[in-house]
């Protein structure tokens, strides 16, 4: 039996509040947005190539990414994710899936944002890479990179599970 009473210098164990705790952040009013892109394959000389684009994040420092971008009105994700890689990186591409869709949440300066992003598998079609066509001028640079290479150089884990999805439907059965 465990004893009740409570001997001196001996902690007592921590309180369990039952209640969340509020952030600062569960007061801003919250919105919802929903992006669509993906990743566009090319193969050069046997080897697979993916599209990417590299953007500054809110503390100024570059990341590495997959193109995606906001779905306008009358649009379907599909037409969204084509349109924002063209945009964002010169290329234009042909959808062969749908990979997978993701959800998360982040905080602006006013407001809670629960983003949802429509993800893509592509393959290419033509175009010349370049960022020079992307109207918000969010995308500073736009590279192809080895499908290999791409965990080590993309900045989110959500987008390298992207590319394990990607790689797993584009090899499977060898």
């Amino acid at each position: 039996m465990r004893p009740t009473n409570h001997r001196q210098g001996v902690p007592r164990p921590p309180i369990r509040h039952t209640r969340q705790l509020h952030s600062s952040t569960s007061h801003l009013p919250v919105s919802s947005e929903t992006s669509a892109g993906g990743i566009v394959i090319d193969v050069v000389d046997g080897i697979p190539y993916a599209a990417l684009i590299a953007r500054r994040n809110r503390s100024g420092r570059i990341e590495w990414c997959l193109p995606k971008g906001h779905i306008e009105p009358g649009e379907t994700a599909e037409q969204a994710a084509l349109r924002e890689v063209a945009e964002e990186t010169g290329i234009h591409g042909q959808i062969l899936t749908h990979l997978t869709s993701i959800d998360y949440w982040f905080s602006g300066n006013e407001r809670r944002v629960h983003k949802v992003v429509h993800h893509y598998l592509m393959q290419y079609v033509s175009g010349e890479i370049t960022v020079e066509n992307d109207p918000d001028h969010e995308a500073e640079a736009a590279a192809w990179v080895r499908l290999k290479d791409l965990p080590h150089q993309l900045a989110y884990p959500n987008e390298r599970r992207i590319v394990s999805l990607a790689l797993d439907l584009l090899y499977q059965g060898q």
